[in-house]
C-alpha cells in the first residue's frame, strides 16, 4: 500500500476510467518528493524532480561526423560534427564523451553481443539463451518508481527480433532495457497502448477521449489555479489533445514495415490499426510521449529505442528507400549522415519540448538527462569506444557545454557513466556492472 499512499499525495485530474497526472504549477505543489509544503494538510514537494530519458540507436553513426570539440575561447560553447547538429540549441547544456567502452561487449560476436548489456555491463549468454543483467534504467526504476503511476516507460519503434544471429539471441539486438538478468523490459511499440498505460486505469484500447473523460475534473482545478497556471494547464490539455487526435489519425495509414516483403499485393484482408505507417510519425509521436510522461510526473524513467541494433527501418520520408537501415550503415556516405541527423533531430525535439515547460527556477530539460547513444561507433561494428552525448542540466547537478575524452585513460567503463547518472536520481549502488565509481567529472 505504500506506492498507492505516495500516489494519493498528489494530484490528479479524474474521470471514469482515466487518471491524468499533472505538471507542476506555481500556485499549486503537485509532486510527491523533494522539500515539502502543506497543501490540503498533505506533505508536498516544491521543486520538480529530476528525470532519466535513453535513447538509443542502432548500427553507430556516421565516422567523420560524430565529434564535438570545446572552443578555445573558454565558454561552454561547444563546436559540434553533422550528426550532432540539430542538438546546436542546446550546445551548453550538451555534454559529450568520448572514449568509453563495454568490456563485455567486445566478448562475443557483432550486434546482439554489442547491445544486449549495453546499459548493464553484464556478461551475455550465448547460443540462444537469454540472460543478460538488469540495466541501469530499471534500477533506477526500482527505487524512484514508487513516486509515480508508472514505474518506467520503455518505447520502440521497431518491433523485435526473436532469430539467432552468429551464436546470440536477436533478442539482444532488440533489447537494451532489462528488468533482471533473464528478462528484458516488454517494449510498447503502439502509441495509442503508451498513451492508455500512461492515463487510462486498463491498459486497453478504448474509445473515450482521455481529455474529455477529465474535463469536468480540470475545470473545477483550473479555479484554484493563478491566472499564470491556469494558462499553463490549457497549454498542457492542449498538447494532450494533439498527441491523442495524431494518434488516431496515424492509426489509420496501416502497420509499419522495415523490410520488403516478396508480394506486391496483399494476399490476406487489411490488419487491423496500429503502428503508424509513417516511421517519421512513429518517432516523433513516442518523442511526444516521453515529454508528457515527464510533464505529468507519470514516471521519471523513460527509455526510448528508437530502432534495433541490425535494423530493418527504411526512410522514404528522407527519399533514402533502397536499403535498410543496417546496410546503410556500412556506406558511411551522405545518405547515412541524412539519417544519423533524423536521429539526432528525435533527441533534439524532446529537449526543445522539454524546454519550453517551466518548472520554477528551470525548466523540464534542466530538470532532466537525455542520454543518446548507440553500441558500436561505427556500422563497421568498432566498439571499442562508444557514442555517447548527455543533454539536460539533472536539475543543476551536470553543467553542460563539455566535450570529455577517456580515450586512453584507465577505468573507462561505459558503467561508470550510468553510476554518475544514478547519482544524480539519489540511487546509490556500491558498484554496477564492472564498474565501482562514478565518473567524476560527470
Amino acid at each position: 500500500m505504500k506506492h498507492r499512499e505516495v500516489l494519493n499525495r498528489r494530484t490528479f485530474l479524474r474521470g471514469v476510467g482515466v487518471t491524468m497526472a499533472l505538471p507542476w504549477f506555481e500556485s499549486k505543489a503537485v509532486w510527491g518528493q523533494g522539500d515539502p509544503q502543506s497543501v490540503n494538510g498533505n506533505k508536498q514537494s516544491a521543486s520538480a524532480p529530476v528525470r532519466v530519458a535513453v535513447l538509443f540507436a542502432g548500427n553507430g553513426f556516421h565516422s567523420r561526423e560524430w565529434w564535438a570539440k570545446e572552443e578555445i575561447s573558454g565558454t561552454k560553447k561547444l563546436s559540434l560534427g553533422k550528426v550532432l547538429s540539430p542538438l546546436e540549441e542546446f550546445n551548453t547544456q550538451l555534454t559529450f564523451i568520448r572514449g568509453l567502452y563495454n568490456a563485455e561487449a567486445m566478448k562475443g560476436n557483432i550486434h546482439s553481443s554489442q547491445t544486449g548489456n549495453l546499459l548493464s555491463g553484464a556478461p551475455l549468454a550465448p547460443g540462444g539463451e537469454i540472460k543478460s543483467g538488469q540495466s541501469f534504467d530499471q534500477l533506477i526504476a526500482d527505487h524512484v518508481g514508487k513516486s509515480t503511476r508508472v514505474p518506467s516507460l520503455v518505447l520502440a519503434c521497431e518491433a523485435a527480433n526473436p532469430s539467432v544471429h552468429k551464436n546470440y539471441s536477436m533478442l539482444y539486438s532488440s533489447h537494451i532495457s532489462w528488468s533482471s538478468a533473464t528478462t528484458p523490459t516488454p517494449l510498447e511499440l503502439y502509441p495509442a497502448l503508451a498513451f492508455d498505460r500512461m492515463f487510462k486505469d486498463g491498459t486497453q484500447k478504448g474509445d473515450q477521449s482521455v481529455l474529455d473523460a477529465v474535463l469536468g475534473d480540470a475545470k473545477q482545478f483550473r479555479s484554484q489555479l493563478s491566472s499564470y497556471d491556469q494558462h499553463k494547464l490549457d497549454e498542457y490539455l492542449n498538447s494532450v489533445r494533439d498527441v491523442e487526435q495524431r494518434i488516431k489519425q496515424s492509426q489509420k495509414k496501416g502497420e509499419l514495415q522495415g523490410w520488403r516483403p516478396s508480394l506486391t499485393k496483399p494476399n490476406i484482408p487489411r490488419p487491423k490499426d496500429g503502428i503508424p505507417q509513417d516511421i517519421a510519425e512513429h518517432m516523433r509521436l513516442m518523442c511526444d510521449l516521453v515529454v508528457l510522461a515527464f510533464q505529468t510526473d507519470t514516471t521519471r524513467v523513460c527509455t526510448l529505442k528508437l530502432n534495433n541494433d541490425h535494423s530493418s527501418l527504411r526512410f522514404p520520408h528522407l527519399k533514402v528507400d533502397y536499403m535498410i537501415h543496417h546496410l546503410l550503415s556500412h556506406s558511411d556516405g551522405a545518405d547515412w549522415l541524412k539519417v544519423n541527423q533524423f536521429f539526432t533531430q528525435q533527441v533534439a525535439y524532446i529537449a526543445r519540448k522539454l524546454s519550453a515547460i517551466q518548472e520554477g527556477e528551470r525548466n523540464a530539460l534542466g530538470n532532466s538527462m537525455i542520454l543518446f547513444l548507440s553500441s558500436m561507433m561505427t556500422g563497421n561494428h568498432n566498439n571499442d569506444q562508444l557514442p555517447v552525448v548527455l543533454v539536460g542540466n539533472a536539475g543543476g547537478r551536470i553543467a553542460g557545454g563539455k566535450a570529455l575524452n577517456y580515450q586512453g585513460k584507465p577505468n573507462r567503463q561505459l558503467c561508470r557513466l550510468f553510476l554518475s547518472m544514478m547519482d544524480k536520481m539519489d540511487v546509490h549502488p556500491k558498484k554496477f556492472g564492472d564498474a565501482q565509481e562514478p565518473l567524476l567529472e560527470i
